[in-house]
């Protein structure tokens, strides 16, 4: 029997490339969403060694340059290493993008990834750009990248129906309330991760219990209801999600409220993921609140109608 792959390992800024994650071929990218191109482009890094690890950068470089403009992040940091972890990947390189690396230039940064991460190649995307100035390209990363003896090997675009997929179509279809888009171009369940808080307890005076989470600032998901499971101690449980400003109530900044399906107990405290499986309809405002428990009733049967037709992969169960 062969021994078992070691662990998958996160080094950040300035911790020393582990035995495991040397010499090894690194797919480089933002990887916001980990989505199904992203994960052509790591399964080539994987294939070329059989064994690969993720360069990737945070906060997103996006928002290092328009800091008044932040990005709608698919996948947050501890999202993105979470779902890297399951990708048979030895690690990742978690590389600060601050002032110093927006600043080297395109042979700089390739000497950076030698010098640093002790690599023996790299696979990048098609259109992929490095240095200050975004100088470097792939031609110019397969001319470096051989003066200094590494692989190099460019992926090409992902496409379907001739529309590549991207991070931005699925940031777009998530705007929109299109999960079931949204989720066909990540490849698996879109899901959030945060700590339950305590809330106004009104949940509880309507029959239907939360448990609320605070997503980032910068989430432009559409204001509405989903069909959703959450990861309760590592058993995936079915329920309904609004995320938006309470109308019939209050119109206070956004809150993502889950009730869950059969499930009783306290999670106050807890870190909670959350995937979504389907929209209902968008937020509304209701005259009264047995006008609203009534709909309530009625996104908890589609809701359930929903997930037990849904087929796609899950990223935190299962």
């Amino acid at each position: 029997m062969p021994p078992p792959p070691p662990p998958f390992v996160v080094c950040r800024e300035g911790d020393p490339a582990p035995e495991s994650m040397r010499d090894a071929i690194a797919a480089i990218g933002n990887f916001d969403g980990v989505h199904r191109g992203h994960r052509y482009l790591i399964n080539m890094a994987i294939a070329a060694e059989n064994r690969g690890v993720v360069i990737t950068f945070e906060p997103h470089p996006r928002t290092f340059f328009q800091p008044d403009r932040p990005v709608f992040r698919i996948t947050p940091e501890p999202v993105k290493l979470k779902i890297l972890s399951r990708l048979g990947l030895a690690g990742v390189f978690l590389q600060r993008f601050d002032q110093r690396l927006a600043s080297l230039t395109a042979e700089q940064f390739v000497d950076l990834l030698a010098r640093e991460f002790k690599i023996a190649g790299v696979v990048i995307g098609h259109d992929f750009h490095f240095g200050k100035g975004r100088e470097g390209n792939p031609a110019r990363m397969l001319e470096l990248c051989k003066e200094r003896g590494l692989e190099c090997l460019i992926a090409p675009a992902v496409t379907e129906d001739e529309e590549p997929i991207s991070s931005s179509a699925i940031r777009a279809a998530l705007e929109r309330g299109d999960i079931t888009e949204a989720n066909r171009l990540l490849g698996y369940r879109w899901f959030v991760h945060g700590e339950v808080r305590h809330g106004d307890k009104r949940g509880r005076d309507l029959g239907y219990p939360t448990a609320n989470m605070r997503l980032a600032n910068d989430c432009r998901l559409m204001h509405g209801i989903y069909a959703v499971r959450a990861n309760v101690g590592g058993r995936l449980v079915e329920g309904v999600a609004s995320f938006g400003r309470r109308p019939t109530f209050d119109n206070g900044a956004p809150l993502f409220e889950t009730f869950l399906f059969d499930f009783s107990g306290d999670l106050y405290g807890q870190m909670l993921d959350v995937e979504f499986v389907g929209f209902i309809r968008g937020e509304e405002k209701f005259d009264s609140v047995e006008a609203l428990i009534a709909q309530m009733d009625k996104d908890s049967a589609e809701a359930k109608r929903l997930l037990t037709d849904d087929k796609t992969v899950s990223m935190i169960g299962e």
